[in-house]
């Protein structure tokens, strides 16, 4: 695959993955975590904000590469 398409690709799929990811975590937020001590809540939140950061680097390498000659 070219990498034009693959960035096309690439950013559909990690808009995708970033919606999906932000309703998962505020359905997580608002079952089990609002239960929580402060301090485990700034926890937990500074984790849900920073989890998808793997995937979606991973995602950027792959659309990063170059074409192959």
């Amino acid at each position: 695959m070219r990498q034009r398409r693959r960035k096309l690709a690439g950013t559909l799929v990690l808009l995708v993955f970033v919606i999906g990811w932000a309703l998962v975590a505020m359905a997580l937020v608002q079952g089990r975590i609002a239960a929580l001590p402060a301090a485990a809540q700034v926890m937990a939140f500074i984790g849900l904000g920073l989890v998808w950061v793997i995937p979606a680097g991973l995602l950027i390498r792959w659309m990063q590469r170059p074409d192959p000659e």
